[in-house]
């Protein structure tokens, strides 16, 4: 039974080539559209991903305030400051720490060679900052635990400071003086994705921590920086309470210190995503809709042309499912077809379409932040969901109609 239906509505589709080649693409063409938006959110949201990704998304970043609140005794606006005992307290006290490094910043540093010199910002870190802050190196190396230790002269240059200070030639090796002190270049790190100059990351100057004490005073730090694992909210509690019973001030005194949680900031543009991505499918469901109207529409005109036929049936002992099977497969199979060539046409735009400009736009080294359609099985699956519903309602109404139809006005329909 279901193979001679199969084969009435083939027959059909082949009676009628040009209407079915017609509808087919109507369908294939709404089907392409959904997908291709979806690739569209789906590409937004990992641009999105990788601007947050240059710097690890497991990072937390605290900074010393002034409090806002009153606790216990201390008045409000008292001045919090770091110091290494900080470092070892959050490091022993809060759980998920897996890195920890503290941070001491100097900027307007006179940073010279023999040839150039500018004034930038340098940066007293420990090793493992490198690590989590994802500071990769494009040549050279990153200093280590004993250079540190042994306050070693060396440097690593961001990718633009070594380009301005050796006008693009060879820096490995060289010596560069900081604030009047010589320090030897190791290391030249990879470019990250940077707007405009201002606080430029890649004309900065890194040093070993305990180094830093020849530039400036290191007692009382410009910051901590974290990497760690598990939930980042429960993270950030627990480093609040932690310096909030060190320092004497309220752990929701968020004025105290401020918490740079890159995972919370991911989320947030996450949700954002989310937002997009539905909306998009939403307006490929409507375009995709109007490619079903029209597949109702021929298939409407189908019933009408073929009422004779549908009464000999019903004569010769067709009952009202047999018809109803029959337009609903012709109407599926037209789906069908419409729908895996839509399918072939969204993947070939999409490889056409390659990087999509978005964030390279306002920033240099950021197009790996630009946008790609990014065609997922799930966006597949959403897709396919949408066509089978619009498929569907397309060939029920017609197939409802022509199964109520009655055989004896059928016959004399001319």
């Amino acid at each position: 039974m279901l193979k001679d239906i199969l084969l009435q509505a083939w027959e059909a589709m082949l009676f009628n080539r040009r209407r079915t080649a017609i509808t087919m693409v109507g369908m294939a063409w709404g089907i392409a559209t959904v997908v291709l938006l979806l690739a569209y959110g789906a590409g937004f949201g990992r641009a999105i991903q990788a601007i947050f990704e240059q710097w690890g998304t497991h990072t937390i970043g605290v900074f010393p305030g002034k409090t806002s609140q009153q606790a216990g005794g201390d008045k409000a606006g008292v001045k919090v400051r770091f110091t290494l005992d900080d470092v070892d307290r959050l490091s022993a006290s809060v759980p998920g720490i897996t890195q920890i490094s503290p941070v001491a910043n100097k900027d307007g540093v006179s940073v010279q060679t023999d040839l150039h010199s500018y004034s930038w910002p340098v940066n007293g870190v420990r090793p493992v900052y490198a690590e989590f802050m994802k500071l990769e190196p494009d040549q050279g190396r990153i200093f280590n635990g004993m250079e540190n230790q042994q306050r070693a002269h060396v440097c690593v240059l961001g990718s633009e400071a070594k380009t301005k200070l050796f006008s693009g030639g060879w820096a490995l090796g060289e010596s560069v003086r900081l604030n009047g002190v010589a320090f030897t270049v190791i290391g030249v790190l990879k470019p990250k994705m940077q707007e405009g100059d201002q606080n430029n990351v890649n004309r900065q100057v890194y040093i070993p921590f305990n180094t830093m004490s020849d530039l400036v005073d290191t007692h009382y730090l410009s910051g901590i920086w974290l990497g760690y694992t598990g939930d980042n909210m429960m993270v950030e509690k627990a480093v609040r309470e932690t310096l909030a019973a060190a320092h004497h001030f309220r752990p929701s005194d968020h004025n105290a210190v401020y918490v740079a949680n890159l995972m919370s900031e991911l989320k947030q543009f996450s949700i954002l995503t989310i937002a997009l991505n539905v909306l998009l499918s939403l307006v490929g469901a409507l375009t995709l809709g109007i490619a079903g109207i029209g597949l109702m529409n021929i298939m409407l005109v189908a019933v009408q042309q073929r009422t004779r036929e549908i009464g000999v049936e019903k004569a010769l002992g067709a009952r009202r499912r047999h018809i109803l099977l029959q337009f609903m497969a012709e109407a599926m199979a037209i789906t069908g077809v419409g729908g895996l060539l839509g399918i072939g046409l969204a993947v070939l735009v999409s490889m056409l379409a390659g990087r999509i400009t978005f964030y390279s736009a306002l920033a240099k080294n950021a197009e790996a932040a630009d946008i790609r359609l990014l065609i997922s099985p799930l966006s597949l699956i959403v897709a396919t969901a949408i066509l089978v519903v619009v498929g569907l309602v397309s060939g029920m109404i017609p197939a409802i109609r022509a199964s109520k139809l009655d055989p004896i006005e059928a016959l004399r329909y001319e």
